[in-house]
C-alpha cells in the first residue's frame, strides 16, 4: 500500500495497513555496497520503503565546526568525516535505482534548501522533515512548496512549535502525516511518551505515524496499536558499527520481528462489534453445560 492511500484513511477507522520505512540515514558509512545491503534487508523484512539523508555540508555544519578536529576511520577533522557520509548524483542515482527495481519507496530528509534542490532530481516517494528542521518556518515553506506528502517529525517540539509547523502545511496544500519522535539516540523506553500519538491524532485530525530511535522492537509495535499508521525506524548491518546512528538502529533479525508484527495487527485488531463466533460457539457447547 502507497502513503497516498494511507493518508486518506479515517482515523477513527482501524488500520487496514501499516506502512514501515526504514531509514538508512548515514549508517551507509559513505559506502554504497553497505547501503544496498541495507536496502535488501529493508526488501526482505518486507518494509514498504527506504530513506537517506541529504545535506549541504558547509550551510548545515559550517567551515569552523568541519576543521575540528576528530579521529575517524576517514581522517582527523569532522570535514574528513562528513564528507566521506555524504552521497552525491551518481550513488543516489544508483541506489534510487535499486531500490525501485526491488519495487521499494525511495525518500531521503533534505537538511536545508540545497539539498531539497538536490532531490528534485529524483523521483521521491515522500519528504520527511527531521525533528531538528521544525522551527525553520522558511525551509519548511519551501518543502510544502513541492506539495509531496511530507512526513513529519515532531522531536523537541512542544505544541506551539508543532501547531506552527503543520499551519504551514495546511496553508499551503501540502499533505503531511505528524510523527511522534522523541529525540534522543538510543532512547530510553521511560522517555518515549507513546501516548502522544492519540494527542497528536486528536489534535490535529489525522493519520500520524512514529519515528522511534530506541534500541528495541516493542515500542513501535505499541505506537502502531495506539493509532500510527506510518513507523519509520533506523536500519543497520551492525550495531556495532561505527557510526552515530548505529546504536538506535535495529539489525534484520529486529526489523524482520517488527515488520511481520506489524503485518498481524489489522487482523487481530478485530471488530469492535461484540458476537459468538463459529469457533468459539463449538466451544460454549461443551462447557456450557446448563444450556444443554
Amino acid at each position: 500500500m502507497k502513503l497516498k492511500e494511507i493518508i486518506t484513511q479515517d482515523v477513527n477507522e482501524r488500520p487496514t495497513y501499516i506502512y514501515v520505512v526504514a531509514e538508512i540515514g548515514i549508517n551507509h558509512n559513505g559506502s554504497v555496497d553497505l547501503a544496498k545491503k541495507m536496502i535488501d534487508i529493508a526488501k526482505q523484512s518486507g518494509c514498504d520503503a527506504v530513506k537517506f539523508q541529504k545535506r549541504d555540508l558547509e550551510l548545515v555544519y559550517g567551515k569552523n565546526f568541519l576543521n575540528e578536529l576528530w579521529d575517524s576511520p576517514w581522517g582527523t577533522t569532522q570535514g574528513d568525516q562528513k564528507r566521506k557520509l555524504e552521497f552525491g548524483y551518481d550513488e543516489y542515482q544508483e541506489l534510487h535505482k535499486y531500490s525501485k527495481n526491488l519495487n521499494l519507496d525511495f525518500s531521503a530528509s533534505a537538511w536545508d534548501e540545497k539539498s531539497l534542490e538536490f532531490l528534485d532530481k529524483f523521483s521521491i516517494d515522500f519528504q520527511k522533515v527531521a525533528s531538528a528542521l521544525v522551527t525553520n518556518k522558511d525551509f519548511l515553506v519551501k518543502v510544502a512548496e513541492r506539495n509531496i506528502i511530507t512526513l513529519l517529525s515532531l522531536g523537541m517540539c512542544n505544541w506551539k512549535i508543532a501547531d506552527d509547523a503543520i499551519k504551514i502545511f495546511d496553508s499551503l496544500n501540502c499533505p503531511v502525516i505528524p510523527m511522534h519522535c522523541v529525540s534522543t539516540y538510543p532512547a530510553n523506553e521511560d522517555e518515549l511518551n507513546l501516548i502522544q500519538i492519540k494527542s497528536i491524532q486528536n489534535r490535529y485530525s489525522r493519520v500520524t505515524g512514529y519515528s522511534g530511535h530506541e534500541t528495541s522492537v516493542s515500542p513501535s509495535l505499541v505506537a502502531a496499536t495506539l493509532g500510527a499508521r506510518v513507523i519509520e525506524r533506523h536500519i543497520t548491518l551492525d550495531r556495532a558499527m561505527y557510526g552515530s546512528d548505529q546504536s538506535a538502529s535495529l539489525e534484520f533479525p529486529g526489523m524482520q520481528r517488527l515488520v511481520g508484527s506489524l503485518r498481524k495487527l489489522p487482523s487481530i485488531y478485530g471488530s469492535e462489534e461484540k458476537t459468538i463466533s463459529d469457533r468459539e460457539k463449538n466451544v460454549a457447547k461443551k462447557l456450557r453445560y446448563w444450556e444443554k
